[in-house]
């Protein structure tokens, strides 16, 4: 009936009583809720090793760490954070450190506008506002003109588009970056480029 063969139906019945299946799908009874609760909390409070392990562990840790700020400090792109991995990057971190930018002194500058801003003489405070705006519009040009050649020369090198996503971005926050602050450290001297 219902196109079962003769050959299925007639399973030995002891093939049935030794099938997990029959005897609970896993071979052991599901364990109530609080025999659950209480094996994970066990296993929560259970000591992970002994002190001299964990110290080691630690130890061995902060090697790696500073293994890894090393390397990331010498430009090796094993330990580079994923956003400045791949060549895209390191070209874009080339461009922007082989320049000079006036974008890179806006931190010092914003410094000294605030400082100045305490002074109680309207004549200073005029030519600070001046002075000011000036070196923000300079800033502005400055960055457009970098990031409108740096796009040229990277759509040159890098036709597909997706592998150029974000460079703009990226450009833009490493030239906010005072230069000996940048991280991955500058690889070229200003005014030259890598290799030369």
């Amino acid at each position: 009936m219902f196109g079962m063969s003769k050959k299925s139906a007639e399973v030995a019945p002891e093939a049935i009583q030794d099938s997990p299946s029959a005897q609970g799908g896993k071979g052991r009874p599901t364990p109530s809720r609080k025999e659950a609760e209480a094996a994970r909390k066990t296993s929560i409070r259970a000591p992970r090793g002994s002190k001299g392990g964990k110290k080691a562990a630690r130890e061995q840790d902060r090697l790696e760490r500073a293994r890894a700020r090393e390397g990331m400090l010498a430009g090796d792109p094993r330990f580079l954070p994923a956003r400045d991995q791949g060549p895209v990057r390191g070209f874009v971190r080339d461009f922007v450190d082989g320049r000079y930018t006036v974008a890179e002194y806006f931190i010092f500058m914003a410094v000294v506008v605030l400082l100045l801003g305490f002074v109680n003489n309207p004549a200073v405070q005029s030519f600070v506002s001046i002075g000011f705006f000036l070196m923000a519009t300079l800033i502005v040009v400055d960055t457009l003109i970098l990031l409108i050649q740096l796009n040229r020369r990277a759509k040159k090198l890098f036709p597909e588009k997706s592998e150029r996503r974000g460079i703009t971005l990226y450009a833009l926050m490493r030239t906010l970056q005072y230069r000996r602050l940048r991280m991955p450290k500058p690889s070229v001297e200003r005014g030259r480029k890598k290799g030369k």
